[in-house]
């Protein structure tokens, strides 16, 4: 990932990601659930998902873009360019999802077979897909697998990871944007894959200087993960 002047300095891109993902993903997400009438502990509905997942990308992308200085100067500052030789990482997305994931998980499944059980680690997304059916299918897809890539890719690898890189050096950078990004998730049996995840991605990102094709294998990566619950 290029060491230039447009990337987002860390402290700053710290301090909006911390005021982005408690309004987005607090305040305005706890609005949401109670307007949709979701108790405590209720597995949500697809549109109350899809709902949840708006709020929060508007309020991160809006940030960025206020920590950019500008809609238009924050494409440049988290690298979002796309090429056709970005295709090129889509199976590397879904080798990531069926083999290094599951690699990952061998030896602590092998010391602490209840905790990694699989059905635990499948928890969360096969309730999503149980919630869905009909539209909700698609609907479920196009959270999943199309904007969650986009938006996570140009927050932690295109601002996050970018600035530690900047900040730290390559190898620092790229282990804190990878585990930063898991630990985000606030699910601690999944830290493991989801670090294992953002390693990918953040190379990907690394070598190539642009977050396009970590939004690829972002995308590959989940889908392939939500189209084995679906099948």
């Amino acid at each position: 990932m290029t060491q230039d002047q447009s990337a987002i300095p860390l402290g700053r891109a710290l301090a909006v990601w911390a005021i982005a993902w408690s309004f987005g993903g607090v305040v305005l997400g706890q609005i949401v659930l109670s307007i949709a009438g979701v108790e405590v502990g209720a597995t949500i509905s697809t549109e109350t998902l899809a709902a949840l997942a708006v709020v929060s990308w508007v309020t991160m992308l809006i940030g960025v873009a206020f920590a950019s200085g500008g809609a238009r100067q924050s494409l440049t500052a988290v690298s979002l360019r796309f090429s056709t030789s970005d295709l090129v990482w889509l199976p590397v997305g879904v080798i990531a999802q069926l083999v290094a994931v599951p690699v990952v998980y061998l030896p602590l499944r092998a010391i602490w077979p209840d905790t990694f059980d699989p059905a635990r680690l499948e928890e969360t997304a096969r309730d999503l897909v149980d919630a869905a059916g009909g539209f909700r299918t698609l609907l479920l897809v196009m959270v999943v697998a199309v904007g969650a890539p986009l938006v996570e890719e140009i927050v932690y690898r295109g601002m996050i990871q970018r600035s530690a890189v900047i900040r730290f050096g390559p190898v620092t950078g790229w282990i804190g944007g990878s585990l930063f990004f898991a630990a985000i998730h606030l699910r601690p049996v999944e830290f493991p894959g989801l670090a294992v995840a953002g390693a990918v991605f953040g190379i990907i990102a690394l070598r190539t200087g642009r977050i396009g094709g970590a939004v690829v294998a972002h995308a590959a990566f989940n889908a392939t993960g939500l189209l084995t619950l679906i099948w």
